[in-house]
């Protein structure tokens, strides 16, 4: 299947950009690319794919989006033969934006953390996502230095938001998240490590934090709301998912990479957590992955996979208003 890299318009003076688009079309394929990205949906009812994660959205949608994490949108752009009128807004800025001195102080700790978690999307409801896309919206007129104080001020709401819930599962983008237990953070980074091996049991990442069995069963709970095992499955489908989707391996050599020793077992268990067979699922996401990327609105906006011969270039122009912070 057809991942498709997307170079976007940042450049290393930006802050961040923002590209502001009105019934413009959903013309674009499943692709992932190195920045953050921030998008806001007003207007329009579709289908919305965050790594593993396929659900419907109804009338706005606001997700933060990790690097490299695979995403489209699709949008019902036709009611009784009428197009709708919507907005897309999509914010986009730097992996390394946070990483000078002022951003590593205490202030900026829950920022960092969300960050941190978007690698599985992060999808905003609620008085939340009203909150955030009123300061969106007013980002969209160019200010300049009150755009990045809004931007400041967006990811300091969005940081204290409590009405949200993450897309991608663990497994799909096997990168550390943070936690405020040492000994949570620890054993899962082992998990993240070690997840494909079949044999890998509780009493060995209990023993690693100088725990027992039981009690660290009953700490892992408290944390992470799920069973050692439950947890394990979820970083192990979540894994499975990914390989389903970027890459045309047999599902049997995807099971085992996976940590399952067992075809049935694997089946079993993707039909149980995901309601389709691994062979569905693949099938539903290659009916999004078409894509004619030579005939693209925004010229070399995306390039194919195994196009890393290609000149590096840049669009040059963007079909949507595009604003430089």
């Amino acid at each position: 299947m057809n991942i498709y890299r997307e170079i976007t318009p940042l450049n290393d003076q930006d802050v961040f950009v923002l590209l502001d688009s009105h019934s413009n079309g959903f013309d674009y394929p499943i692709h992932c690319h190195p920045e953050y990205e921030l998008n806001l949906i007003l207007g329009i009812s579709g289908v919305r794919l965050i790594g593993d994660s396929t659900e419907r959205y109804h009338e706005q949608d606001l997700v933060l989006i990790g690097p490299y994490l695979y995403h489209k949108w699709t949008g019902d752009e036709y009611i009784n033969g009428l197009k709708k009128q919507y907005n897309v807004i999509t914010l986009q800025f730097s992996i390394d934006l946070l990483e000078g001195t002022l951003f590593k102080k205490e202030k900026f700790h829950n920022i960092r953390k969300m960050l941190d978690a978007s690698v599985r999307g992060i999808k905003f409801s609620g008085k939340d996502l009203n909150a955030a896309a009123q300061i969106i919206t007013s980002m969209t007129q160019d200010k300049g230095f009150t755009n990045v104080i809004e931007f400041i001020q967006l990811l300091e709401t969005l940081s204290q938001a409590s009405d949200f819930c993450y897309l991608a599962s663990e497994g799909f983008m096997p990168q550390t998240m943070r936690w405020d237990s040492k000994r949570i953070q620890t054993a899962y980074n082992y998990i993240i490590r070690h997840f494909d091996k079949s044999k890998l049991k509780v009493e060995e990442v209990a023993k690693l934090i100088n725990m027992s069995d039981s009690s660290f069963s009953h700490y892992f709970k408290k944390y992470t709301n799920k069973s050692f095992t439950e947890f394990l499955t979820d970083v192990r489908i979540g894994n499975a998912c990914k390989l389903l989707i970027g890459s045309d391996d047999t599902i049997s050599s995807i099971a085992y990479a996976s940590g399952f020793n067992n075809i049935a077992n694997f089946n079993r268990l993707f039909k149980k957590t995901r309601l389709c067979t691994p062979v569905e699922f693949r099938n539903r996401h290659k009916e999004h992955s078409g894509f004619d990327w030579q005939n693209q609105i925004t010229p070399w906006q995306f390039l194919p996979p195994h196009s890393r011969d290609l000149p590096s270039i840049g669009p040059k122009e963007y079909s949507t208003k595009l604003t430089h912070v």
